[in-house]
């Protein structure tokens, strides 16, 4: 639709009725308070009976190989397909998965070497990956409109029967990922226009992880000490499968979801790396916790129950963009949807045998569960080979003050649309024209809760109105929890790469309902 400017919104898919309010409460977390209540969405409950938690063993996902390497390059294969999985037990939930399991096969790279990935569209719709967190040129960006189509598959349309802008193949598509980028926990997921909620509810979400020589120095927990989460909530029909409201059922050409849930989709049961509240054996030892709140909705503020002796049980050494400078510690994580936070806990500050509980205090009832750690029940310690050090990295800090521009967007809802700067989404007319290497300003103004995610490049957080930075706001991020009726500011500089991307927010929910929007690199 690059010539046509007509917008791909909800408006006329929507029926009347569709206030939604922030709610009259107000929720103190970490210091700061969220105005409404503590949850965007409305709960999705199951037809099927819950498992039990802390009965089933955490899984790690597979670590996928590379087909070949040469000098500067490796090479993947992943082909998403539809697979029965063992998620309840007793029955089968079909998925939509990269390489038969969800979360998809994990990506290992090295900063510096390139990554090329070739996805296998063999799903019943169209789809378009996107890295996230990842330094990437446009046209492997993932693009909404990029799409990988199945055989006889026809791009998605906009509204008025045009065709998204972008750059639409049949089967397969290769993604570059130069990896010029420093170590950090990056995840890949779906990303086609009106539809992301769908399919990543569905499965098509994994792990892409960075390292560099700098990690590599540092004493840190590794190998089976270094726990990727990925946290989801699901809700299932009664015959075990996926449940979902979505308003077009074949996902073909209405997107966004039933108006009960347009501010977001909760589901009931609490899932990590795919296995609903499971179970985790861990040596009194320090362990790496990459925790990804890839929930499309749902808000966590992680925490450690019971907490250790002295509390401050989670010490975080990292965000979205890699290391921090250095080391903070927390009784509690607040992690909004996409964030990820890189945290040690030292188990050994627990008694033998103690089973562990990873809570969420945003939660009552079985959603506050999220999975358990039980502590070895050997009183003698194993040696402990790794520590976290008083300096991690050295990062260069974004002087707002040198800003050359200065951008405001809003974001709220308007009519039956979630919009930015009073617009639904229109593809391919840009909201900003950003120029390589220059540092701007980007000031969010929210109505509700919008958790903002820039594609390309991160950025470092200014502050929350008056009060500065939030305590986990440190470090590189490329998503921010925007909290109702809250200003906040970013500092950014795009590098390397021209071209069309865009910003939106991760509320998948939002997101497919028109909250995003281009912004070009020149």
């Amino acid at each position: 639709m690059a010539g046509d400017r007509r917008s791909l919104s909800r408006r006329g898919f929507i029926g009347a009725g569709l206030a939604v309010g922030a709610g009259a409460g107000a929720v103190a977390l970490g210091g700061a308070k969220y105005l409404g209540t503590a949850q965007p969405g409305r709960l999705l409950a199951s037809k099927r009976a819950l498992p039990k938690p802390f009965e089933r063993p955490l899984r790690l996902p597979p670590v996928l190989k590379p087909t070949r390497t040469d000098a500067t390059t490796d090479y993947y294969e992943i082909v998403q397909r539809a697979a029965d999985l063992d998620i309840l037990p007793d029955v089968k939930t079909t998925a939509w998965t990269y390489g038969g399991t969800f979360p998809g096969p994990t990506i290992v790279s090295r900063s510096g070497r390139r990554a090329v990935v070739r996805h296998t569209n063999r799903l019943p719709r169209p789809v378009v990956v996107h890295l996230h967190g990842g330094h990437t040129p446009h046209d492997s960006d993932g693009y909404p409109g990029d799409e990988i189509l199945p055989a006889g598959g026809k791009p998605t349309m906009a509204m008025g029967g045009h065709p998204m802008p972008g750059k639409p193949v049949m089967g397969s598509r290769d993604y570059t990922y130069p990896m010029d980028q420093r170590a950090a926990t990056l995840w890949y997921h779906d990303h086609r226009m009106g539809f992301t909620g769908a399919s990543v509810w569905r499965g098509l979400a994994g792990f892409h992880l960075v390292h560099d020589e700098e990690e590599d120095r540092l004493p840190l927990p590794r190998g089976d000490r270094d726990l990727p989460l990925m946290i989801t909530d699901r809700s299932f029909a009664a015959d075990g499968s996926f449940s979902y409201p979505s308003i077009d059922r074949t996902l073909e050409h209405v997107p966004g979801v039933h108006a009960a849930h347009m501010n977001g989709v909760l589901g009931d049961v609490i899932l990590v790396n795919g296995v609903p509240w499971p179970v985790h054996p861990v040596q009194r030892l320090r362990y790496r916790l990459r925790l990804l709140n890839a929930s499309n909705a749902r808000n966590y503020r992680l925490a450690l129950d019971p907490p250790p002796p002295g509390g401050k049980g989670m010490v975080q050494i990292g965000s979205d963009g890699g290391l921090l400078s250095r080391p903070i510690a927390h009784d509690g994580i607040d992690a909004a949807p996409a964030e990820r936070f890189d945290v040690v806990v030292d188990f050994a500050r627990y008694r033998p045998g103690t089973r562990v509980r990873l809570v969420n205090l945003l939660e009552d009832g079985r959603t506050r569960e999220v999975m358990a750690f039980d502590v070895s029940s050997s009183a003698k310690a194993p040696r402990e080979d790794s520590t976290v050090p008083a300096h991690l990295s050295k990062i260069p800090r974004l002087d707002p003050a040198k800003a050359v521009v200065t951008r405001t967007f809003t974001l709220q809802k308007k009519g039956n649309s979630w919009q930015i700067n009073g617009r639904d989404y229109e593809p391919g007319r840009p909201l900003a024209r950003p120029r390589l290497g220059q540092l701007e300003r980007w000031r969010f103004v929210t109505d509700l809760h919008h958790p903002i995610h820039l594609h390309l490049d991160a950025f470092q957080v200014v502050g929350r109105g008056t009060r500065g930075l939030g305590p986990y706001d440190h470090g590189w991020k490329d998503t921010m929890d925007l909290r109702p009726a809250e200003l906040a500011e970013v500092a950014v500089r795009f590098t390397d790469y021209p071209g069309g991307f865009v910003f939106h927010c991760h509320n998948l929910e939002h997101e497919d309902m028109a909250m995003m929007a281009d912004f070009t690199t020149e």
